[in-house]
């Protein structure tokens, strides 16, 4: 496969995720990042000061509710930060700008589209979701449904994104961690395992929340202050900025047109369709909904988080150009052969030395480690929760006290933290791309479509919902197979089966007509049961009475 083809294939994968940095390391790069103190120095620093949070949130933890949702205490700003922090990933920063490095323009449709998917939480979901649920967004899927059914279908596909999403994680922190403090790929592993279980078991949703919004404000700190060290190189002229980048840029000037990443209709609407819908399915970020005390404060969440994540989307395009007229012409951040030390998804870290030299590598090196070990923590107690509350309390032991769902809990973090760190080990040397377009394309095809219908259509069975939410997920995770990158890359094939590298316009499509049809049909007296409840339900998604009140501290 061509170098230009799998950088295609690979580099927008790797974006989503938070994933391996591009390229193979060497134990000499890794060295050079090694020797930098400012960066480890921060990196402690960080470490003891989120350690003392998480000590802090578990005298403060006693409910279930504490646990899995901060006792709903958190505000609507506090809350929008930390869903930023959460979506702030280490590849949003260095793969975006990576992007941008590589492609110019063109970079910028996977920051649209994850911008995009915001709205849509804000006018649809955030208000509804916070009135209908306690913990999980199943339990709003199955707010007039069948219990068993639905959650079994929730957690399933939640457990599927957050998996998936996870060992990403922890193979790109392994990478990342090596390259930037000169750890061994390994102890990394570890380390970042180690530390994410720790900040769930002990701190749960209100540690995991104080550590996103630093992290968040320290990325947003530092990628401001590295956009304004460009935008004073240039002196405040964008014009300028994009003229010198045309000029030193190995495509001239067609890095200011589109078309570079993805080429045809198909794969970019089905791009779009993984990143919107996607994004409005990731459980991880609804459960955040739960941690506000009211509607109100959700729908102020959402505000914020939108505004502060399309401020950095902003700056990581100004990165990105800033790296190709300051990084690509000095010869310090290039190899023998002219490419970047440690891959296009280096040209952030590159270009902090470049404008504020070794204390701001320091300080940007030890961010993009805090940012992965934010991710992780929230994917944790994610997944913990489909385990402990949806299943556990309500399929394996309806009325299980909070003391056994919380304990149980714990434990799910502690075994997705040992089987989190030895995939991490297992794939180290595999291409681990697939699993970042799969956990997307499952979020936007089974979570998504169950989540929204139970929400705004009458009509909805139980039935429906689980034929048409197996369908999706189903369906998502055979056109991944097929496709390109496992049929090709991973097994060797010549062709692949399913043309396009993005399953979702396809899954979701299935998935919403299967929700459809079975629903329509159904014509069994549970199913006019659940229908008749629809009216109760929207009245409480609208006025919030019986909705889950925050606890008192």
């Amino acid at each position: 496969m061509s170098e230009p083809l799998k950088r295609r294939i690979l580099l927008p994968l790797l974006l989503i995720s938070s994933v391996s940095m591009a390229g193979d390391l060497t134990a000499e790069q890794a060295t050079q990042q090694a020797d930098n103190g400012s960066a480890i120095t921060m990196f402690v620093i960080f470490v003891v000061l989120t350690l003392g949070i998480t000590l802090w949130s578990g005298r403060r933890t006693r409910s279930a509710a504490d646990y899995y949702a901060a006792g709903g205490g958190i505000t609507g700003f506090q809350n929008g930060l930390a869903i930023a922090g959460d979506y702030m990933s280490a590849a949003s920063f260095l793969g975006i700008s990576g992007l941008v490095y590589l492609s110019g323009f063109d970079g910028l449709i996977y920051s649209i589209g994850f911008l995009v998917g915001w709205p849509l939480i804000l006018f649809m979901i955030a208000e509804r979701l916070r009135n209908l649920g306690r913990f999980t967004f199943a339990d709003v899927a199955s707010f007039r449904l069948g219990q068993r059914q639905i959650r079994t279908l929730s957690a399933v596909g939640s457990l599927c994104v957050v998996a998936l999403y996870l060992v990403a994680q922890m193979v790109g922190s392994g990478k990342l961690i090596q390259l930037l403090f000169g750890l061994p790929y390994h102890y990394a592993v570890v380390l970042v395992g180690f530390l994410m279980v720790l900040y769930v078991t002990i701190g749960g949703m209100l540690a995991t929340t104080w550590v996103q919004i630093i992290k968040a404000i320290l990325l947003l700190s530092g990628a401001s202050f590295m956009a304004l060290m460009v935008l004073i190189h240039v002196g405040f002229d964008m014009g300028d900025l994009f003229l010198k980048a045309t000029q030193v840029h190995d495509k001239g000037i067609d890095i200011m047109a589109p078309g570079g990443l993805v080429s045809d209709p198909v794969s970019a609407i089905s791009l779009g369709v993984a990143l919107i819908f996607g994004t409005a399915g990731l459980p991880h970020i609804l459960m955040r909904f739960f941690t506000v005390a009211d509607a109100r404060e959700a729908r102020t969440s959402v505000f914020y988080a939108t505004g502060l994540i399309g401020y950095f989307y902003i700056l990581t395009f100004i990165i990105g150009f800033g790296a190709i007229v300051l990084v690509s012409t000095s010869s310090q951040f290039l190899d023998e052969a002219g490419a970047l030390i440690g891959g296009n998804n280096m040209a952030a870290i590159h270009l902090s030395k470049a404008v504020g030299g070794d204390l701001l590598l320091g300080f940007i090196s030890a961010v993009a480690f805090a940012t992965i070990l934010a991710v992780v923590s929230g994917l944790a107690l994610a997944g913990a929760s489909a385990v402990s509350h949806d299943l556990y309390a309500n399929v394996f032991r309806p009325g299980a006290s909070d003391e056994e769902e919380v304990r149980v809990s714990k434990i799910t973090t502690v075994i997705l933290g040992m089987v989190a760190i030895a995939l991490g080990v297992l794939f180290e040397q595999q291409n681990i791309a697939f699993m970042v377009g799969l956990a997307f394309a499952i979020a936007a095809s089974a979570n998504f479509p169950v989540l929204l219908l139970s929400m705004y259509w009458q009509r909805l069975t139980t039935r429906g919902a689980m034929i048409g939410g197996w369908l999706g997920l189903m369906t998502a995770v055979s056109l991944v197979i097929l496709g390109p990158i496992v049929w090709v890359q991973i097994l060797g094939n010549e062709r692949a089966i399913f043309p396009y590298q993005y399953p979702a316009l396809f899954s979701v499509i299935v998935a919403f007509i299967g929700i459809w049809y079975f629903s329509v049909t159904d014509k069994s007296e549970a199913g006019a049961a659940e229908r008749e409840k629809f009216d109760q339900q929207f009245v409480r998604s609208h006025t919030g009475l019986g909705a889950a009140q925050a606890s008192d501290h």
